[in-house]
């Protein structure tokens, strides 16, 4: 198996992310890691259709995404966010190319339910091997997450779902959701490995609790493919890596917990 690593950063931790997060990303390629990133962008889309008085709705938790509001959706995903994140590995001295999911056919869609959600999709394929050209050269493919559906309309993606497929269909080693904390806490304490049937356990005791169980299920999902374990990290307070680890809660579907 490849060492891939897929990296999931939400819209709104991109202005966030610490430089020692880059210095691990840094630090992962020379010990032969691939990273690829997948992004977000759910505030700032949400702050455009404001600006210009674009009217939305949410439909079983997911933005019911019109044709005027997807025109805005690429704007914001892959002319700004995606730019600036590409950007900021370069000054970091860490060779990225930023590319749409709906360049290349990189990312396939299907409607979910197109009267019910509009232009809202679900992954029906991914071109791994244009992503694994990327990165034979050593270059992070930054991916924002539109996709092209058959009939070359485009489709929004919710970046979770995304950065699963994308890990899943590349047999990525690992799957890391970088958020603004530092992963699932006990009494305080970091739990460096938790398994899906604990975390179950620990959302009906209240362990994890609030805005923190959406970020744990996102994770979840990921493990639903052939990815082996998902992590949950800080970006914004980045700690740096020791011994090759990423600090952060490994989750994974074998038994055990451990603390630190």
């Amino acid at each position: 198996m490849e060492k891939i690593i897929v990296f999931k950063c939400g819209g709104s931790s991109v202005d966030e992310l610490s430089t020692q997060f880059f210095t691990n990303i840094h630090s992962l390629m020379e010990e032969g890691w691939k990273p690829v990133i997948v992004h977000g962008g759910g505030p700032a889309i949400q702050n455009m259709l404001e600006k210009l008085n674009i009217t939305f709705e949410f439909v079983d938790g997911l933005r019911k995404t019109t044709a005027p509001m997807m025109e805005v959706v690429e704007m914001i995903l892959t002319g700004e966010i995606n730019p600036q994140l590409t950007r900021k590995l370069n000054k970091n001295g860490i060779k990225a190319v930023g590319i749409s999911g709906s360049d290349y056919n990189l990312l396939k869609a299907k409607p979910i339910n197109k009267e019910k959600y509009g232009q809202v999709g679900e992954v029906s394929e991914v071109n791994a091997n244009y992503i694994k050209t990327i990165l034979e050269e050593k270059i992070v493919p930054v991916i924002s997450p539109v996709a092209i559906g058959k009939d070359y309309s485009t489709y929004n993606i919710n970046a979770d779902t995304a950065a699963g497929a994308i890990a899943s269909a590349l047999g990525a080693k690992r799957l890391v959701f970088v958020t603004d904390v530092p992963g699932i806490l006990k009494d305080e304490k970091l739990l460096e490995k938790v398994t899906e049937n604990e975390i179950s356990t620990m959302i009906e005791s209240g362990i994890i609790y609030g805005g923190m169980i959406p970020k744990v299920k996102a994770a979840l999902h990921g493990l639903q493919g052939n990815v082996p374990e998902v992590m949950i990290i800080n970006g914004k307070n980045s700690e740096p890596m020791i011994n090759g680890q990423l600090k952060g809660t490994t989750i994974t579907n074998k038994t055990g917990v451990a603390t630190k």
